[in-house]
């Protein structure tokens, strides 16, 4: 779990890559519509980020920007319909990190590799795991220790099998040898109901998701996935502050592009995208309402950052059996 400690590489500071514009962008986008996909249904963190920056990157790119909704199949329809649309820099994929298990959770039709080119790591987020304030769980060692007297006594929620937080959660079990119950739900919505109304014991969740029921005064948190302790979560300990030593689990944010996009193309769009992500209101509205910490990774690093997201989830719904819901 040695990827998860490069700290400089996660939570650095916004940095824009040193983009030129060459042949193939000279005349690009020359006036016509730029698609954005989405492949969740409309308003997840995913589609939010989508259309926070609809406005910049149409006032920058001097080209109609459009966001689609393509949900199914943990978002594999919508990287799908991206994977085989032209490499002409007209249709663009919005992905969650859920992009990661793709292809281990699903037979694709295309090659997640092959077919589909990074362009930019927009941030990530830890995960949480929280508790409504009825349940006596006040850290996560309680947790532990419950569950160790009664194995699979105690249940959590997800937003489906083979989401993050249940790889994460899978992880830590084997980590701290003890057992809970998965519940999965069909979305953020479902999971945070049940946790609101103790159906489930714990939730676990990204940041954005489960941050406005602690705001609320609903949840109480006792567990953060990060390298560093979030800004309003600082009462809460990190996994490593726990005793789980190299452990990070981060929800993130990133957009692909058709194979064979021009890089120059490719590298036109992020230089807009890292320059809509800076303005200030954009910046604070993803940093306060969905707890987004901003890095706007150009390609190459991006790339980077997912083959190393992908090899280790992929390892861990291999080995434990996963299925998708």
């Amino acid at each position: 779990m040695n990827h998860f400690t490069r700290r400089q590489t996660l939570f650095g500071v916004l940095t824009l890559p040193a983009l030129t514009a060459r042949s193939e962008a000279a005349g690009w986008p020359d006036g016509q519509t730029l698609k954005v996909v989405v492949g969740f249904a409309p308003g997840g963190s995913t589609d939010v980020i989508a259309r926070l920056t609809q406005e910049g990157l149409q006032k920058r790119l001097g080209a109609s920007v459009i966001v689609e909704n393509r949900p199914g199949a943990d978002s594999a329809l919508g990287a799908a319909f991206v994977a085989r649309a032209a490499p002409d820099g007209l249709t663009w994929l919005n992905v969650f990190d859920s992009h990661a298990a793709l292809s281990a959770l699903h037979q694709l039709p295309f090659d997640i590799d092959r077919d589909l080119e990074p362009v930019m790591l927009i941030g990530v987020t830890p995960m949480v795991v929280a508790c409504a304030k009825s349940k006596p769980f006040l850290t996560f060692a309680d947790v532990v220790s419950a569950a160790k007297a009664k194995p699979e006594a105690i249940t959590y929620a997800t937003i489906g099998n083979g989401s993050l937080g249940h790889l994460s959660m899978t992880l830590l079990q084997k980590k701290g040898n003890f057992k809970l119950t998965h519940v999965p739900y069909n979305g953020g919505g479902p999971a945070i109901n049940a946790a609101l109304s103790s159906q489930v014991d714990l939730i676990i969740g990204s940041a954005a998701l489960v941050s406005p029921q602690v705001a609320a005064g609903a949840f109480r948190p006792i567990l953060q996935t990060g390298p560093d302790r979030l800004p309003n979560l600082l009462d809460t300990p990190t996994t490593n502050d726990a005793g789980f030593s190299d452990f990070v689990a981060l929800s993130w944010w990133g957009v692909f592009a058709p194979a064979k996009t021009p890089r120059d193309i490719i590298d036109r769009y992020a230089q807009a995208l890292g320059a809509t992500l800076q303005d200030p209101t954009v910046a604070n509205t993803l940093r306060d309402s969905q707890q987004v910490n901003v890095l706007a990774k150009g390609p190459d690093e991006f790339k980077k950052f997912f083959h190393e997201q992908k090899e280790i989830w992929t390892a861990v719904v291999r080995e434990n059996g996963i299925k998708a819901d």
